[in-house]
């Protein structure tokens, strides 16, 4: 029971770090930004709700409130009708300073993604091997023989040490794929034809993808880079990831991916988390890697209440020569919040089924 209790306490205390890291750095990159252009800063605050402990500092009250799901800076005159009367002012500032302080919070979100990236790839990164796990019935691969514990040596030539790489190239493939496989020590191979879909991509346009009905193991391998290899690798993981999410929310506008299965909200993050952290160290920072860059990604998306949207706004007030009136600021922040709300909800929702909290509620 006490190392339970124990356990219970670390994977808590690793939950804790990750969300708070990823919203300390992005409000940071805020206030470092404010502070630099001049802007007073009245607060900064981790979490939202009740004020649970805090300090004052040259004019800056720094809390921790009690939801730690979210923070903010609060900038002086960031929220006051007609014009603004100090130059310290976040509304008294010229439009360029503004979109700084606005992109702060995103660009540094993504630079702890890719700082974190080059240290777990330089130290060694987990990633799943070419194992093969399960195999679909009635698929391309059973029908040639391939089995479950085959571990994929090469495609068309090329050799694959990881799963990524096995995926990547049979998506690939539209026609006849060559396989050699290991398999109780000996090297065996397959040719098979791939089922052929029909994707969008992030332009709209159609894609054909090969798949042939395998699935990873849960064998997995710690890769190490040399440093300035995994400083060019840490960038190509930031790109990768920036297309996929951008992708992913292509497919959910277009009604092709359905929310249920590409989107996960904070419970889902908190389980995510839990599982990770007791994998050790590293797959946790690469974890953190991933929410920060996903974070940074989604700040910039242009919907009032989320950075991209005052951003949207800036753009507007440097094409009309004016900007917005604060009422109408505030009429569409209060529309982005409901949408969001709606959609953590609806993620929320889909969380406690996926991860079986519904099950074990109706247990109770």
């Amino acid at each position: 029971m006490p190392d339970e209790e124990a356990s219970s306490m670390t994977t808590a205390l690793a939950v804790l770090f990750t969300i708070s890291l990823i919203i300390l750095v992005h409000e940071w990159g805020h206030f470092f930004v404010a502070r630099s252009v001049g802007v007073k800063v009245e607060r900064f605050s981790i979490g939202f709700g009740p004020r649970l402990f805090g300090i004052t500092r040259k004019g800056t009250e720094y809390a921790v409130c009690l939801f730690p799901l979210g923070g903010y800076v609060k900038m002086a005159g960031d929220e006051t009708l007609g014009q603004p009367t100090h130059p310290w002012e976040y509304r008294a500032r010229p439009l360029g300073q503004r979109m700084r302080i606005i992109l702060a919070g995103p660009l540094v979100n993504y630079l702890l993604g890719y700082i974190l990236f080059v240290l777990v790839f330089t130290l060694g990164t987990p990633v799943f091997t070419s194992k093969v796990g399960e195999v679909t019935q009635g698929s391309p691969a059973q029908s040639v023989g391939l089995k479950s514990g085959d571990r994929i040596l090469s495609i068309n030539g090329e050799r694959v040490e990881t799963w990524e790489g096995v995926a990547r190239r049979i998506h690939s493939q539209t026609s006849l794929i060559h396989l050699e496989v290991e398999r109780d020590g000996s090297v065996v191979s397959f040719s098979v034809y791939p089922n052929v879909e029909e994707q969008s991509n992030l332009l709209g346009g159609k894609v054909r993808v090969g798949r042939i009905g395998i699935k990873a193991s849960d064998e997995f391998e710690t890769f190490r880079y040399p440093f300035f290899q995994a400083i060019v690798k840490a960038g190509e993981r930031i790109w990768f990831l920036t297309v996929v999410t951008l992708q992913t929310f292509w497919y959910i506008a277009s009604g092709s991916l359905p929310i249920k299965e590409s989107l996960t909200g904070p419970i889902g993050i908190f389980s995510l988390t839990s599982a990770v952290a007791e994998q050790g160290l590293l797959p946790l920072l690469h974890l953190v890697a991933v929410l920060s860059t996903s974070l940074g990604l989604f700040n910039l998306f242009p919907v009032p209440v989320l950075d991209g949207g005052h951003l949207l706004f800036l753009f507007i007030e440097k094409l009309r020569g004016s900007p917005i009136s604060l009422r109408v600021q505030e009429a569409m922040t209060k529309v982005g919040l409901v949408l969001l709300l709606l959609l953590l909800v609806v993620v929320t929702y889909n969380d406690l089924i996926r991860y079986g909290f519904v099950g074990r509620i109706l247990k109770w």
